[in-house]
Formats: structure tokens, sequence, C-alpha cells
């Protein structure tokens, strides 16, 4: 039996992962429910996989953050001290992650390894090209979106599915956040 990976996103509505200007973490709307779910979300028993880029944006985040900091969250914290497979080809560990490990490789290998290996559910927060390729190669069960209530249409940045291959989405479970923040999980299937 292969494990479950899920592609783990923030979005505003346009589609950008992050954003410029005098936005904030999580666009400024994060509310106590949200941040409730993402506690519990990560205390489940799973390994995350994140790529080189998005290990370094944690790495660089955390190091320059404060306890009262968004990026010090409690779901931030117990996130970062899941075991973590960084797939990258530049990066050599020792790695600034408690149970982390750098696996050399093209990430849809390393992934459809993992896959077939692992006892715990596989997740990945970011990590938006290394999660197009693995959407692209069918390596990815489900994609779950957390849209916040913003557009960033002058200031939006990470365009998440930008060059992605084609798919159709099963809707397979919703929700509402703090009144205003949606959380979609869908089952992916290249559209042919």
């Amino acid at each position: 039996m292969t494990a479950t990976y899920t592609f783990d996103v923030f979005s505003s509505l346009d589609g950008f992962g992050a954003a410029g200007g005098n936005w904030t973490g999580y666009w400024g709307k994060q509310g106590p429910e949200l941040l409730d779910h993402r506690f519990a979300l990560y205390g489940e028993e799973q390994r995350m996989v994140i790529g080189a880029n998005t290990y370094r944006m944690f790495a660089e985040m955390l190091a320059s953050s404060t306890e009262e900091s968004d990026v010090r969250d409690p779901w931030v914290t117990r996130m970062r001290n899941l075991p973590a497979t960084v797939v990258s080809t530049t990066l050599e560990g020792p790695l600034d992650w408690p149970d982390g490990t750098v696996v050399s490789g093209d990430a849809v290998d390393v992934v459809a390894r993992l896959k077939e290996e692992s006892d715990v559910p596989l997740r990945s927060h970011g990590s938006l090209s290394m999660n197009r390729a693995l959407m692209a190669a069918g390596l990815v069960d489900r994609v779950q979106v957390t849209i916040f209530p913003v557009i960033t249409g002058q200031t939006g940045l990470d365009p998440i599915f930008q060059g992605a291959a084609d798919f159709d989405l099963q809707l397979i479970e919703s929700r509402t956040l703090d009144g205003n923040i949606q959380e979609l999980i869908y089952r992916p299937t290249l559209h042919v």
C-alpha cells in the first residue's frame, strides 16, 4: 500500500501563495479557528516533504522571527518538529530541522519511492514548483488549498498553479474557518 501524499498550500482568491506590499503573513486574515485547525492537522503522524527553496525560506523566516511573530505560531512549530525529507540537488546536511534529512535526486523519483516505503502519510506545505511536477506525475493524492479572503492582483507573488498541467478536481472535503477562510481538499486527476 502506498502512502497518501497531500499538497497543502495557502492561497489568495486569485491564486497567489504570497504577496508583497504591506500584506502580512496569512494576509492578516488568520483567526483562532484556522490556527487551532492547523495545530490539530499537524498533530497527526506524518512526514513532511519539501523542496530546497521552501526549506531555505522556512529556515530564514524562523531564524529572523521572534516568539511573538506569526512565523512561530504553534502549528508551525509542530510542523517543524515532524520528520521531514528535503528534496534537493544543492543542499547538504545537516539541516536546521530537528528530524530532517536531505535526499538528492529528482523529486518525482524521490517521492515515488517515499510513497512506496512510508508507513505514514506524506504532506508538503508550499514547494510550488516541486508539487506541480509531482501532480503532473500523478503522485499527489490530495490538493488542500486554504483560500484567504483577499485578491492580490497588484502585489501577488508565487502564482501557485502557473505552468501546471491541466487537472480535473474532485472535491472530497471543505470547511469554512473563522467565518471567511475556505479550506478545500480535492483529488486531482490529470485532464487528458
